[in-house]
């Protein structure tokens, strides 16, 4: 008698035990940044007798680690296809100072009493720019053939002239009403807390949700309790998060922009054809080719994205600081290239996620913070940060080489 099968059946899932080793196995390098992170904010924590964990710093840590992450993000996709953008800092910068010269020269003038209409039109001014020297550079890289290294190293030069023009070699006020709020104005703490049930309601969802999809096209199911584990563990992030924030001001308005902008390009990154290609590009240009991809296309939106994300860092930048200062976006590139490459981000392409990034923005936010609170001469910060990147990047070349 023969017996019928049904292809599309799930495969069954595996024991707790077995998931999570395969789980750490293929995702040891993240985990092990993680756990770096950990070990990082806990000897600070010891160093500083608890300062390290204080509301307030917690706060201003998040805070701070912003305008590097908004850079890192965009530095992900760059990176992934092998390209490299040693611009950004000073379009970000650049973006900060023309914000902050028609907030203080043109719409104080035209619109004196209009501040949130002359706040939105700085934001648009500043964001187009960025995207325009995105478009500029993209266009001269995928399809004038110009290496990325070469026309983001030039582009950085042009932007520290273009600052040194708007500025004057003076200091512009950026500190007017509404704008300011972008950067330094804080939720209220009923909003936050909203805001963390809304994000804990769509982890839940989106874990069921997969496993519905895995399951519909007959793909094998993780271990249904370590799923329910690692979402729980997230959730308690979130929840804790928001709980001790608000212990001194509130959820942070550009930490809410960040979060909003990651989910948008981790979604981007994962499940769409443009990230798709991304990766496709950056683990094997060839194969992209003769399988139909538009490589010049591709890295040619890339470079628009990350002009789209250095403006809206710009903006932040400006708001955060209060000032367009001819020193503005100074060392963020590294930061930002730094950030990618310790969040996993491989410098020989094909691999590199958003949440890496942030991780990995926030191990140098801890770091500069930690040591600034130790009072570390400026010089042996340096040391740290650098000494730290070249471990990463070791990792990197040593865990894919075992791969």
């Amino acid at each position: 008698m023969a017996v019928s099968t049904n292809v599309n059946a799930p495969k069954p899932s595996t024991g707790l035990s077995a998931e999570l080793g395969k789980r750490f196995r293929s995702n040891i390098q993240t985990y092990t940044i993680i756990l770096a992170l950990i070990a990082i904010w806990i000897l600070f924590a010891v160093l500083t007798n608890g300062a390290f964990f204080t509301a307030q710093n917690v706060s201003n840590l998040f805070r701070q680690m912003t305008v590097t992450s908004f850079l890192a993000i965009g530095m992900v996709f760059v990176i992934v296809t092998g390209n490299i953008d040693l611009s950004v800092g000073k379009l970000a910068g650049f973006v900060s100072v023309v914000a902050a010269y028609f907030q203080a020269n043109v719409w104080y003038q035209m619109i004196p009493d209009q501040p949130l209409i002359a706040a939105i039109l700085s934001v648009i001014i500043g964001v187009g720019v960025g995207v325009l020297f995105g478009v500029l550079q993209g266009y001269i890289i995928a399809f004038l053939n110009v290496p990325a290294f070469i026309v983001t190293l030039g582009g950085m030069f042009v932007l520290n002239g273009l600052i040194l023009l708007v500025t004057q070699g003076k200091t512009i006020p950026a500190n007017q009403p509404y704008f300011s709020e972008i950067a330094q104005g804080y939720l209220p703490p009923i909003a936050g807390w909203i805001i963390a049930a809304i994000v804990v309601v769509f982890l839940f969802w989106n874990m069921f949700r997969s496993r519905q999809s895995r399951a519909r096209h007959g793909f094998e199911l993780s271990n249904l309790g370590l799923e329910l584990i690692v979402t729980i563990f997230f959730s308690l992030l979130v929840i804790g998060y928001v709980y001790w924030v608000n212990q001194y001001r509130g959820v942070q308005t550009p930490v809410l922009l960040l979060a909003i902008t990651a989910m948008i390009m981790a979604y981007i990154s994962n499940n769409t054809r443009f990230g798709r290609y991304a990766y496709a590009i950056g683990g094997n240009r060839e194969a992209a080719r003769l399988s139909g991809i538009n490589i010049r296309r591709s890295i040619f939106l890339i470079f628009i994205l990350m002009g789209l994300l250095s403006g809206i860092a710009g903006i932040v930048l400006a708001s955060y600081v209060g000032y367009g200062t001819t020193a503005a976006g100074q060392g963020y590139e590294l930061d930002a290239i730094a950030s990618a490459i310790l969040g996993g981000t491989s410098t020989l392409g094909g691999v590199g996620t958003v949440f890496g990034a942030l991780i990995g923005s926030l191990i140098m936010s801890s770091l500069t913070t930690g040591l600034q609170m130790l009072n570390v001469a400026p010089a042996w910060q340096y040391l740290v940060k650098g000494g730290v990147l070249v471990l990463a990047v070791y990792a990197d070349v040593y865990f894919k080489k075992n791969r």
